[in-house]
């Protein structure tokens, strides 16, 4: 039977698990970070922003969330803040984050999509808006190839996803209906078995012949393949384009309302930050585990960090269709019912940066606020 709504928000997590990172801060959300490097430092003679004294922003430790890892490394947040100090906390799961923005312990945060759709529908849409794109693509299927050389062997495997309900179990139970299987989304039963494993344990889980297989984001698929799996399907292949949303921008509407300046200057730099990305990807990417090593004290190998980097996009637009398509799909699997979306959008902002950076608008699907 299909879960209420509320229960499923209470089991939804991020789009994306984290790498192990630090433990979590006493304010029980994400973990404070420290300046790591003398571009976050604020620049001589700059003056704040809003008549903020601090701007807090928040992220997870992973590929997927490169433009907030490479925006802070080269310094563009703070320098675009002014005065206004960047500060910043490290998250492992979207219902922290959300519980840090509704809190006030951030203000902005990178998170994936299926948390920014739970958190704004249990909220019946009060408590953010989504201001931003970041990231597309960088979700794989990787399996044991001596168990499964064809996507047709998936049938009667034991396949793991990060937990009930987040956007790759979501996606591969649309996946697995679409090839005519069944499974019961809620105890993943069926002819393939979901098996719900966190992604910091999956590789063990691979390792130990728990799965024979997963449907994860990066670094976890990479770091799956360095174990000897192999990529099966790359879930960018299932969309027009080959783009789907993995990362937005999302501030609390309180926030919004209040300092339209700071968050334009965070938006700011978030589009600098995925210009020097695109034009610069190997310098990105370094920039990218630089910041995660300040962070989480382990850097990625080159086996992982080269295959994960390359199949993740960085883009400005929030692709708000596939982010409908992916609500659509858990309405589907049994684990949603039919969410208001309409106004978790609020791009106006991020339209006014692009047009003064000439680049081109972006659309927000007809879910944007009124």
């Amino acid at each position: 039977m299909p879960v209420n709504r509320s229960t499923f928000l209470r089991r939804g997590i991020a789009v994306v698990a984290a790498l192990p990172l630090l433990t979590l801060a006493a304010c029980g959300y994400g973990s404070d970070s420290k300046d790591t490097n003398s571009n976050e430092k604020v620049a001589a003679g700059s003056k704040k922003i809003d008549g903020l004294s601090s701007v807090k922003i928040g992220y997870f430790g992973n590929l997927t969330h490169a433009t907030a890892l490479v925006g802070r490394e080269q310094g563009l947040f703070q320098k675009e803040l002014g005065a206004t100090k960047a500060d910043y906390q490290i998250f492992n799961a979207g219902p922290s984050e959300i519980e840090a923005l509704n809190s006030g312990a951030i203000d902005i945060g990178w998170i994936g999509p299926s948390p920014a759709i739970n958190g704004y529908t249990k909220s019946k849409g009060t408590n953010l808006r989504i201001i931003g794109g970041s990231a597309s693509g960088g979700v794989k299927l990787v399996v044991n190839p001596k168990k499964i050389k064809s996507l047709k062997d998936v049938k009667g495997k034991k396949i793991a996803t990060p937990q009930l309900g987040n956007t790759q179990d979501v996606a591969f139970l649309n996946w697995v209906a679409d090839q005519g299987w069944k499974v019961d989304a809620q105890s993943g039963k069926g002819d393939v078995s979901v098996i719900r494993t966190d992604n910091k344990i999956t590789p063990d889980a691979y390792k130990a012949g728990s799965v024979d297989g997963a449907w994860v984001p990066e670094p976890t698929a990479s770091k799956l393949v360095a174990e000897g799996a192999k990529v099966l399907l790359d879930e960018s292949s299932l969309w027009p384009d080959k783009k789907f949303v993995i990362t937005n921008i999302i501030v609390s509407q309180k926030f919004l309302k209040a300092h339209p300046k700071a968050v334009e200057a965070v938006l700011k730099a978030s589009v600098e930050s995925n210009k020097w990305i695109n034009a610069n990807p190997d310098k990105a990417k370094a920039a990218a585990n630089k910041q995660l090593e300040a962070d989480s004290g382990k850097a990625l190998p080159a086996d992982v960090l080269d295959p994960a980097w390359k199949s993740i996009q960085f883009t400005n637009d929030p692709l708000a269709s596939t982010l409908n398509t992916e609500a659509q799909h858990a309405v589907k699997a049994g684990l949603l019912e039919d969410p208001l979306l309409k106004g978790i959008y609020d791009l106006t902002a991020l339209n006014t940066v692009l047009k003064a950076d000439g680049e081109s608008t972006v659309d927000d699907a007809g879910l944007g606020a009124q």
